[in-house]
């Protein structure tokens, strides 16, 4: 069959409109002098309009089903009374086939809406399976039944009721593509959110069908810019999980016939999204389950090697004499712990909480942080420098630069607190492998933190450590002081994975630059606090040169046992700083370190506290040291 043009006539507009909205008959001699006739049409078609006669076509209720019009009688001027009674009387069987059109396309539809519900169904009270699944059968389902052109799932962040946190997306184009048979997850954030829109909906639980989103001032056009898509009308709706709370948004853009959402479309939507919602709470819970069956086994791992520290060994810890800061040099940039015993680190760390006047600020006791001190340091495992002296010596310079810049009086007794803990914690239960090794091996680690996977992990050993019985050493915090020093202690031990690093350090070198910080704001302490665990956690860079070259070559042979691993056991080729056979390079290896990560971040605070010069200092000083080995390498090859 020929395919026409399809010609669309707003509802009222017209003769064709005046018709259905009205159910008047019109029988005009000439349409060209009917101010409601529409001389356009026939400008597309190319057909000449002269008398016309349309009339309604009606179901037995009398409500309109469609209109029907003849045009140019062929044996006259113009339609006669004769033509209308003949017209309407074969309207009537029109319509009644119109009605029965309409109820079998009806209930089709309805049985194919039944039949997506009980699939829908079917996989919460069946399957197990994963949110990306359970949304890109609500996405594949949401496209064929509704036919438009662009569905979007919008979940809700838990914890941040006003954001998304994961956006869903599927498009009418991806259901035609020759994977779309097998694709068991949906695209995810590929296009721009009409957060005024979404966020609205998410807010305040309200179901909003806009005919014309350009007409609402809730719609931002600059999602249209610089695309070739172009929202036009849409239909968006909360999700509820079993509770009525707002778990996410389903959102329908532009039909595909170019008509707006009805009111059977809502319907069909509302009752959607109530099985929409309890598969993905079903699916959650069953991620949270899978997640603390990893987390179990994690601790278990854990328990296994490590227990807290005896109370024997805290109680004579406890009464030991604690030297002052001056004799450990507590105070300097040069410190080294090389000739220092365990025992002293231990005394060492406590002379720091006495002098920052934390245990008496925080009121802990004594004997409870002596044993805590004793539990963090057996819960570091014996690899060759991520272990307890690197822990000691983070927090060394983390109290040296407190202390010289007199920085615990902008951040407040509270915050030196978190830090301080952190620097000793930061690292708890290393296994001498990174985050790259703990996605490549698939490790529990990593089904249980699929970010940051080392540090988060450290931070959860440390609040276990600090939750056990006789290492509680916030115990006298008010609930408000405890989940202050909580969130510092996260938000500092996260702070020591380098991809955080350099997401935060354009930002704070941008506040130092400009001078521009603010250390009463949130926000630039926050910043200030983070880049701080890293200028410690980097502090061997600065160290006089016999102690960075043998830090350095304590930090090469862990990576090169990692890569020792990675070669036989899962059999892939180490990058060059973990590669035994690369090890020759570590003095190029070591100048692209400091190049690239140290010397920024050591510079930006000599720029923030002159104090803090001799840092940068120590470290070109040894950028020099290893540029001239590199310079002698070179020679002897040469020769």
């Amino acid at each position: 069959m020929e395919t026409k043009e399809e010609i669309r006539v707003p509802w009222g507009s017209g003769i064709v409109g005046f018709v259905a909205e009205s159910g008047e008959t019109l029988n005009i001699p000439d349409a060209y002098q009917d101010d409601r006739f529409n001389q356009e049409i026939d400008a597309r078609t190319g057909y000449r309009t002269k008398s016309l006669l349309c009339m309604a076509i009606k179901g037995k209720r009398g409500d309109v089903l469609g209109v029907a019009q003849v045009i140019n009688k062929r044996d006259g001027p113009c339609f006669t009374l004769k033509d209308e009674r003949v017209f309407s009387n074969y309207l009537q069987f029109c319509g009644i086939g119109l009605g029965n059109a309409n109820l079998y396309q009806h209930s089709r539809l309805e049985v194919k809406r039944t039949q997506v519900l009980l699939d829908l169904a079917r996989m919460i009270f069946e399957e197990q399976s994963t949110i990306e699944h359970m949304v890109c059968r609500i996405l594949t389902h949401t496209l064929s039944l509704m036919q438009c052109q662009r569905a979007q799932v919008l979940l809700v962040h838990e914890a941040s009721k006003g954001t998304f946190s994961r956006v869903f997306d599927l498009e009418s184009k991806d259901l035609t593509e020759t994977d779309s048979d097998s694709r068991s997850s949906p695209f995810e954030g590929r296009f721009p959110i009409n957060i005024g829109i979404t966020g609205y909906v998410a807010t305040t639980g309200e179901m909003l069908n806009i005919t014309n989103v350009y007409e609402d001032s809730r719609f931002d056009p600059q999602v249209d810019e610089n695309s070739e898509f172009h929202h036009r009308d849409t239909l968006c709706m909360p999700i509820r999980n079993t509770e009525c709370q707002v778990i996410g948004v389903i959102q329908l853009i532009n039909k595909l016939d170019k008509l707006p959402f009805s009111a059977s479309d809502e319907s069909f939507v509302e009752a959607f999204t109530i099985f929409c919602g309890m598969g993905i709470h079903n699916t959650r819970m069953y991620e949270k389950a899978i997640t603390a069956m990893a987390k179990q086994r994690v601790t278990l791992e854990v328990l296994s090697y490590h227990a807290t520290a005896p109370a024997e060994e805290a109680e004579c810890l406890r009464t030991s004499t604690i030297p002052s800061s001056q004799h450990f040099r507590l105070h300097s940039f040069d410190f080294d712990d090389d000739q220092m015993s365990d025992e002293d680190t231990y005394k060492a760390c406590l002379r720091m909480f006495l002098d920052l006047d934390l245990v008496k600020r925080f009121q802990i006791e004594y004997d409870v942080l002596c044993r805590w001190l004793l539990s963090v340091k057996k819960n570091y495992r014996k690899v060759i420098y991520h272990n307890w002296r690197h822990a000691f010596n983070v927090a060394q310079m983390m109290f040296a630069i407190l202390t010289k810049t007199k920085w615990w009086q902008v951040l407040g007794d509270m915050e030196c607190l978190g830090l301080l803990i952190a620097c000793l914690c930061h690292d708890l239960d290393h296994r001498g492998t990174n985050n790259s090794f703990q996605i490549k091996a698939s490790s529990a680690l990593a089904q249980l933190y699929s970010t940051s996977t080392m540090e988060r992990h450290h931070f959860d050993q440390c609040l276990m450590i600090l939750n056990t019985q006789g290492n509680q050493i916030l115990s006298h915090l008010s609930p408000d002081e405890y989940s202050r020093v909580l969130k510092i202690l996260e938000d500092a031990i996260l702070a020591t994975d380098l991809a955080v690093y350099f997401r935060n350090r354009g930002a704070f070198m941008e506040l130092i630059d400009a001078k521009s910080y603010n250390w009463t704001k949130d926000e630039h302490r926050d910043l200030l606090r983070g880049m701080l665990m890293t200028v410690c956690d980097l502090s061997a860079i600065t160290k006089p040169w016999d102690v960075e070259r043998r830090v350095a070559e304590l930090v090469a042979s862990e990576f090169f046992e990692q890569g020792d691993i990675e070669r036989e056991e899962l059999n892939i080729t180490p990058i060059d700083m973990m590669n035994r056979e690369k090890k020759d390079q570590l003095p190029t290896m070591q100048v692209a370190f400091i190049d690239s990560i140290c010397e920024p971040v050591y510079d930006v605070f000599a720029k923030l506290s002159p104090k803090l010069r001799p840092l940068l200092d120590g470290v070109r000083t040894n950028r020099k040291h290893w540029q001239s080995i590199i310079t002698t390498q070179a020679n002897g090859e040469s020769h």
